[in-house]
């Protein structure tokens, strides 16, 4: 072995050859992540609060369906499914389609990422939910902290993290 390759001049060793995804897929990637890692977290807040994940899920398809959504079985349950990952879609392809306009939604992905996620968190409960069918009920200060940090953590963070991945622009 040579001195050179046992003591390497500093900038020249080897750098991680980054990963770039095709927009498509981290769309794809960022919305099982989001919807996966945010009904996590609903199913285990609302788990000590007594409720089932069926019972999670028909929450959800309670904004389409109002209270009857409760009494329709797996049905309901799998109707919320189904707009949980409609949701995350939108929401992850927002942030990951601003960040080919706007670089600093890259570069700074982790800082802005957090704060997309508790802007979503915001405007789910405050503009789009009092919009939608399910039953209103005050935010206590338990879902208040819960929701900001989740979504930060869970929706906000993997939604910048894959945007950061995106190949570049043709």
């Amino acid at each position: 072995m040579t001195a050179s390759a046992l003591n390497p001049t500093p900038g020249s060793e080897p750098h991680p050859v980054a990963r770039t995804l095709p927009i498509s897929r981290a769309i794809l990637y960022a919305t099982l992540v989001v919807g996966a890692l945010d009904a996590a977290d609903g199913v285990v807040f609302r788990g000590l609060q007594g409720q089932n994940p069926i019972q999670v899920l028909q929450y959800i398809a309670s904004s389409l369906l109002g209270a009857r959504s409760f009494s329709g079985g797996l049905a309901s349950a799998g109707l919320g499914l189904v707009a949980h990952f409609a949701i995350a879609l939108v929401v992850a392809t927002i942030y990951i389609l601003a960040s080919r306009r706007v670089a600093v939604l890259r570069t700074q992905w982790v800082l802005l990422g957090l704060l997309y996620g508790a802007a979503v968190w915001a405007v789910m409960n405050l503009v789009v939910l009092p919009l939608t069918a399910v039953a209103p009920s005050p935010i206590t200060t338990a879902a208040l902290v819960n929701g900001v940090m989740s979504h930060a953590l869970f929706v906000g963070l993997p939604s910048a993290f894959f945007a950061k991945n995106v190949e570049a622009a043709a």
